[in-house]
C-alpha cells in the first residue's frame, strides 16, 4: 500500500509547489501543440549507454562515466528552457528527490540550450538538486548519439534509465507535449537491483 501512495503524495506535493512557485508566466514561451515525436532512436535497451561529457550550469563538466559503479542514472532530456511542460517536469523531480535517492539514482537533466539560458531558467525555477547539462555545442551531439535530437534542433522529451554498469535498462521517448508519469519511472527504477 505504501508504494501506491507515493505517486499520489508526490502529485499532491507538486500541485502545492506549482501553485506557490509557478514560473513567471510572462517568461514562459508557448510553442503550441508540437508533433509528438520527431526522431529515431539510436540506442536500445540492453546496450551500453553512450558516454558524454557536458557542461553543467555551475560551470563543471559532468560525464556519464563518473557514475559508473556508483549510482543508477536517469537521463532526462527536455526540449527547451522556458517552455510550459519543461518548466513543470524538472521541478517535480525536485519534490521527488528522496524517492530517487532511496533508489540510489541520480538524474542528469539535458537540453540543447546554452549554459547561460539554463542557468537563468533553473534559478527562476528554484534550482535543481541534480546537474542540469547543456548539449549546446557541438549542437545536440549527445541527443543525436541517443537518437533524440528533433529536426528543429530541440530534443525529445525522453528518459533513459541506465544501471550502475552503464547499461540502458529503460527508454521512454514521450509525447513532447506531456510530462512522463513519475510512477512509471519509479517502477522501472525498482526493477534495478
Amino acid at each position: 500500500m505504501k508504494r501506491l501512495l507515493t505517486p499520489v503524495i508526490l502529485a499532491a506535493a507538486f500541485a502545492a509547489w506549482a501553485g506557490e512557485n509557478e514560473p513567471k508566466k510572462e517568461l514562459i514561451y508557448s510553442p503550441g501543440q508540437l508533433t509528438a515525436r520527431d526522431s529515431r532512436l539510436a540506442v536500445q535497451v540492453g546496450e551500453p549507454a553512450p558516454d558524454f561529457t557536458l557542461r553543467a550550469t555551475d560551470g563543471s563538466l559532468v560525464s556519464l562515466k563518473d557514475y559508473r559503479g556508483k549510482k543508477h542514472v536517469v537521463l532526462s532530456f527536455v526540449p527547451a528552457a522556458w517552455t510550459p511542460v519543461c518548466s513543470a517536469q524538472w521541478p517535480g523531480y525536485n519534490i521527488a528527490r528522496p524517492v530517487f535517492e532511496k533508489r540510489d539514482t541520480v538524474i542528469l537533466g539535458i537540453t540543447a540550450d546554452n549554459t547561460p539560458t539554463l542557468y537563468a531558467w533553473t534559478k527562476d525555477l528554484g534550482s535543481m538538486w541534480f546537474p542540469v547539462l547543456s548539449d549546446f555545442w557541438p549542437h545536440g551531439e549527445t541527443a543525436q548519439r541517443y537518437g533524440v535530437l528533433r529536426s528543429d534542433g530541440t530534443t525529445e522529451r525522453a528518459l533513459f534509465v541506465i544501471d550502475k554498469q552503464g547499461i540502458i535498462r529503460y527508454i521512454d521517448v514521450h509525447d513532447i507535449n506531456e510530462r512522463p508519469p513519475l510512477d512509471v519511472l519509479l517502477n522501472e527504477l525498482d526493477k534495478l537491483k
